[in-house]
């Protein structure tokens, strides 16, 4: 099509094989090739002239429109390539992607609004690959066999807390042996593959007084002075931070887990996935400090 528009333009093929890079059998050829599968003649040609057929005129106009959606099709596909665009679904867990992910993701598209974002928060176990997720955000360590590229984000940090109204009916625990004595808050969602432990030991107690399968539930009953609390620390640093909950065995916190991005290896082709694998590196560890 292409050679044909050229063949049109240049009135020869002598003209349009020099326009093109290529030999006028080349040309001669081509031109024969399409006049064959469209099963009409196109041009009309002698020794000095050539002229469009009614065919090779409707052929023309046809071709123009083909070519140019063709450069307009090629032109966004680069834009993506140069300039972030598109939609992009993240899977988060659901503390840290309400309290963290969700900033950075907003922020992100205040630098790229050409980004549509999908943020879906859940505590289960996302299958990005299956579920048709750009990314997954992960806390814990990966396994040796991951299918996916990861990018070290920061910690998880957990802290224990209470309210100083709670504290002032129930002397503050001085080891974790202290803590089955305690009104103790836990989330439901942990269980034996996730719970955090003290040594080979479950951290926090099975037998407690208020579960709730949210932290942000459980940071509003632990605020209301319910009991004992153990949450990301993103959850309750401002809390700490302002006083209205108090930070508790500091000494006898676990081990933090590591937090990851993950991608499948093949996602960085385009400018809004390596936009955004950027961005993440760059401003998620203060966020997570």
């Amino acid at each position: 099509m292409e050679v044909f528009i050229a063949v049109v333009e240049s009135g020869n093929f002598s003209e349009a094989a020099k326009r093109l890079d290529i030999s006028s059998v080349m040309v001669g050829k081509m031109i024969a090739q399409l006049e064959t599968l469209l099963d009409t003649r196109l041009l009309q040609r002698n020794t000095r002239r050539q002229h469009l057929t009614e065919a090779g005129k409707t052929w023309y106009q046809d071709s123009l429109g083909v070519m140019a959606a063709l450069r307009s099709a090629e032109g966004r596909i680069e834009s993506l390539r140069q300039f972030p665009a598109g939609s992009l679904r993240i899977s988060a867990p659901t503390t840290l992607g309400s309290c963290v992910v969700a900033s950075l993701c907003s922020e992100f598209q205040l630098r790229y609004p050409e980004v549509y974002i999908e943020l879906e928060l859940s505590d289960r176990f996302v299958d990005p690959i299956a579920e048709g997720f750009d990314f997954a955000i992960r806390v814990g360590q990966l396994p040796d066999d991951s299918p996916f590229v990861a990018q070290r984000l920061g910690d998880y940090k957990m802290v224990i807390a209470a309210s100083a109204d709670y504290l002032s009916s129930h002397p503050a625990p001085q080891s974790m042996a202290d803590l089955p004595a305690h009104r103790c808050l836990r989330n439901t969602l942990w269980n034996k593959r996730n719970a955090w432990r003290s040594g080979s030991l479950p951290l926090w107690p099975e037998n407690t007084v208020f579960s709730c399968n949210d932290g942000h539930a459980l940071r509003r009953a632990a605020l209301a002075g319910a009991g004992l609390i153990l949450q990301p620390q993103l959850l309750l640093a401002d809390d700490i931070r302002q006083g209205r909950l108090i930070s508790l065995l500091e000494h006898a916190l676990p081990a933090p887990r590591p937090i990851h991005l993950l991608w499948r290896q093949d996602v960085r082709a385009s400018a809004k996935h390596r936009s955004f694998i950027d961005w993440m590196r760059e401003q998620a560890p203060a966020a997570l400090a």
